[in-house]
């Protein structure tokens, strides 16, 4: 394969370089655009004084790094939506700053989801190979992820936007905005935007590493979708939906949601190790709460399945469509009744139910049912439900061009949160006293590096 870098004015075209993987060119130009495609294998750096686009696929391999300055600007167009992929071995050294963020967007001047591909870091950490290969349609030679080393280093994400991404290549098989693969906890990614993307905003298959400060903004699928034994920690995310915006579900019976959790399918079988067990805490996630205009294809806030557990504390839950929180599969359920598995210590509020277990996905139908879920959920986990979401009290949640998420005076998201227990107790936790991902004294979603009403 050839990597291919075209230098063009904006009217013309100015230079060409090309060559060989063995010898990729570092192209430098005192101000430009240039086209990138194919593979770079030697480290390469992009600067800001620079726009580059990405024309299809373009991978970073051969262990080399790619270094992505503040302020630097990637797009695309949507005859050849460009995917940026860091595959094993390599890195990403994208550390932009909150008044000079690196951004991923559309070059189209009427802006669409889609017209960008999306960003995949692709790593050597544990997973538990519910997916054999990458979705979305990459080359054979990058189609395998994952290994031994748990702190596996792909580099550095900050401050990085993801506008307008989504690549479905069939029913299905789609890229995300930003997709991570079994990506170790050497890696450093913290404030990531993700901004109305075709399908998933953030997708993670498996890995273990860390996160704080993610946003997911009027995304078409499920935000935070965690499957093939992800085991990370996450704290301080967003989750706001567009009511009217899902993706095209065919016939596939899928469902938009705020959360969507997994371990592995039915046919791979649900106890599959490593098992999917994140750990989140301080999340606030906003549901279309029946809107005006509500797509029939939204689903729950939180959806638990197929065997995964998991640990979201300290958070708010808001407008889910079907219901709020929903447990599907006995083996989910069992770790929930078990104690593994908690919602705690939160505030919960449904268009639909706020709990939901689904007989139809139990083959013991007497383990577990929305009343028992209610329970362990209200009594064991101290989170509390409301029936009006004015009662949880944030400013302004369901303004979905504007949203302000910070808890008003009286709120019971201004106090609350507690990080007892091994999980919560790590270190990585910076323990606070709100519930929900807003600093009622410093709302971090409204500084210069973040974007809404798109």
């Amino acid at each position: 394969m050839k990597k291919h870098i075209y230098l063009l004015g904006f009217a013309a075209l100015l230079g060409l370089a090309s060559c060989s993987k063995k010898s990729d060119p570092i192209v430098t130009s005192p101000a430009g655009k240039f086209d990138v495609r194919g593979t770079i294998t030697k480290d390469t750096h992009w600067t800001a004084n620079n726009t580059y686009r990405l024309r299809g696929y373009v991978y970073v391999d051969g262990n080399a790094t790619l270094t992505i300055d503040p302020g630097t600007k990637i797009i695309s167009n949507k005859d050849s939506a460009g995917v940026l992929i860091i595959y094993k071995g390599s890195k990403i050294m994208a550390a932009g700053t909150a008044a000079n963020p690196i951004v991923f967007t559309s070059a189209e001047t009427n802006k669409q989801p889609g017209d960008f591909g999306g960003v995949v870091l692709v790593g050597n950490a544990l997973g538990n190979g519910n997916h054999a290969v990458l979705e979305g349609g990459v080359d054979i030679p990058h189609q395998l992820f994952g290994g031994t080393n748990d702190a596996d280093n792909s580099g550095v994400l900050q401050y990085v936007r993801i506008e307008y991404g989504g690549k479905a290549v069939n029913p299905g098989d789609e890229i995300n905005g930003l997709s991570m693969y079994a990506v170790g906890s050497g890696t450093t990614v913290d404030h990531i935007e993700v901004i109305r993307g075709l399908d998933d905003a953030f997708e993670f298959f498996g890995g273990s590493f860390n996160a704080k400060y993610l946003i997911a903004y009027n995304c078409a699928d499920d935000d935070f979708d965690l499957d093939d034994g992800y085991h990370g920690k996450i704290q301080f995310g967003v989750s706001i939906k567009d009511p009217a915006f899902t993706d095209n579900k065919g016939t596939t019976g899928d469902i938009s949601n705020n959360f969507e959790v997994d371990n592995t399918t039915d046919a791979k079988g649900y106890l599959s190790t490593p098992v999917t067990s994140p750990t989140l805490s301080n999340f606030t996630a906003i549901g279309p709460n029946n809107a005006a205009g509500t797509s029939t294809d939204y689903g729950y806030g939180m959806r638990w399945r197929r065997g995964s557990k998991f640990i979201l504390a300290n958070s708010i839950v808001m407008g889910g469509q079907k219901a709020g929180m929903d447990i599907d599969n006995d083996v989910t359920a069992q770790f929930y009744i078990d104690g593994v598995s908690g919602f705690k210590n939160s505030l919960l509020q449904s268009y639909g139910p706020n709990y939901s277990v689904d007989p139809a996905k139990l083959v013991n139908k007497a383990l577990l049912d929305a009343a028992g879920l209610k329970a362990l959920v209200e009594g064991r986990d101290a989170t509390k439900s409301y029936s009006a979401f004015a009662d949880i009290g944030l400013t302004d949640p369901f303004n979905n061009q504007a949203p302000n998420l910070l808890p008003k005076a009286g709120s019971p998201a201004l106090s609350g949160a507690a990080f007892a227990g091994t999980a919560l107790g790590d270190a990585f936790f910076t323990k606070v006293t709100y519930l929900g991902a807003i600093d009622p004294a410093n709302d971090w979603t409204k500084a210069s590096w973040t974007v809404y009403a798109r």
